[in-house]
């Protein structure tokens, strides 16, 4: 179990990123939901979760992100996940959920295609 995991948010004009860096696990994972929790998402903006600094994530920190996806449903808020690490996509895409997340390189690239998507309606 891991203690190292730290988690940053910033505002942008498409919505809040939330950064989450170290070992995402059954201990630190109460962390994450507690930053998912607290962000002011709504309808209209993308949530984006930015991984690139993420080490480690296990089933715990799958449900995080599940929990993420959730609440901005529930706000009318997109989600975007982006620098996942090959292993992450793997594991995404072998639980079924690939299709759930929109997946981006960057948080630039999110912000950028979530425009393009929200000008073409």
């Amino acid at each position: 179990m891991s203690t190292k995991f730290s988690t940053t948010t910033r505002t942008t004009p498409t919505g809040p990123v939330l950064v989450f860096a170290g070992e995402l696990d059954s201990s630190t994972a109460p962390a994450a939901r507690d930053a998912i929790q607290g962000l002011s998402l709504h309808a209209g903006d993308q949530l984006i979760i930015d991984l690139a600094g993420l080490r480690f994530c296990d089933s715990s920190g799958i449900a995080a992100l599940i929990a993420a996806r959730n609440l901005a449903g529930a706000a009318g808020a997109a989600i975007a996940l982006v620098a996942l690490s090959p292993h992450l996509s793997k594991v995404l895409r072998l639980l079924g959920l690939a299709e759930i997340f929109a997946t981006h390189p960057t948080a630039d690239q999110a912000r950028e295609a979530w425009a393009e998507r929200r000008a073409e309606r």
